[in-house]
């Protein structure tokens, strides 16, 4: 009887079959496996891309905010600031405001003392020694003008009247020779003058034959004695810097030099 192989084709197919399976159950396991750690990187890649991302959008935020921070402390200082130029600014308004109130009342105050200067000043060219009558009397009347004029401010008028004092106020320091119209005795006559300060004031005809002189007290010209022409022409010469200064002899006494 022939021995048969314990294997026979239907159990060695089926062993084949049950080899196989496995082996495509792992491989399917194994791609599928693969599969997964391929999504699963990709999906690791994007989540880091996300994060990445936004970090990136963090620390710009982060930026911002900082910045928007400094500006904002800016802004608070700048107001602050601001604040205290208002307050100063109403204060300064307040005072402009105080200021003007009182130079209106200043200007009502002023003016009748303006006008009080110059009568004042009138009254003095009227009775001081009459030198540059023309010139100071036309100076007078300009500044009594000058009060009715409403183009012309009050600093304006006030400037014009002290530098007319100013001018009155310099003539005692001076001497001064000039010439000008001499009414004496119903004559009139061109004569040289010399202003010593405010002290006296002399007169030398032009042919220098006459010397004369003004008396306070009787308010008229007299006549000095001829001994003084040499004197006034010698004064003369010197406030004409014609000559330098030197010591004059002059009569001051009106009185005794007409004796």
């Amino acid at each position: 009887m022939q021995n048969k192989n314990k294997w026979s084709k239907p159990h060695w197919l089926g062993a084949v079959l049950i080899l196989v399976l496995p082996i495509m159950s792992s491989a399917d396991t194994l791609e599928q496996a693969i599969s997964t750690q391929v999504e699963t990187d990709i999906a690791a890649q994007k989540s880091q891309q996300q994060v990445d991302t936004l970090s990136d959008e963090t620390q710009q935020m982060l930026a911002e905010y900082r910045d928007v921070l400094r500006q904002t402390d800016s802004l608070h200082a700048y107001n602050d600031q601001l604040d205290k130029l208002v307050v100063s600014q109403k204060k300064e308004l307040d005072s402009i405001d105080l200021q003007l109130r009182n130079i209106e009342s200043t200007q009502r105050e002023i003016v009748p003392l303006m006008l009080n200067m110059i009568d004042v000043m009138a009254q003095f060219v009227a009775l001081d020694i009459p030198f540059l009558p023309e010139e100071r009397n036309a100076r007078v009347v300009q500044l009594q003008t000058l009060m009715e004029r409403a183009d012309v401010t009050i600093s304006e008028k006030y400037r014009r009247i002290l530098e007319a004092y100013q001018v009155e106020t310099e003539y005692g320091r001076t001497i001064e020779a000039y010439q000008g119209e001499m009414t004496m005795t119903d004559n009139t006559r061109t004569v040289d003058f010399i202003r010593i300060g405010r002290v006296s004031l002399y007169y030398l005809t032009l042919d220098r034959q006459q010397v004369g002189m003004w008396d306070k007290k009787s308010q008229q010209w007299i006549q000095l004695d001829n001994s003084y022409r040499q004197s006034v022409d010698q004064a003369l010469k010197v406030a004409s810097k014609q000559l330098p200064p030197d010591l004059l002899v002059l009569p001051v006494n009106t009185v005794e030099a007409a004796q």
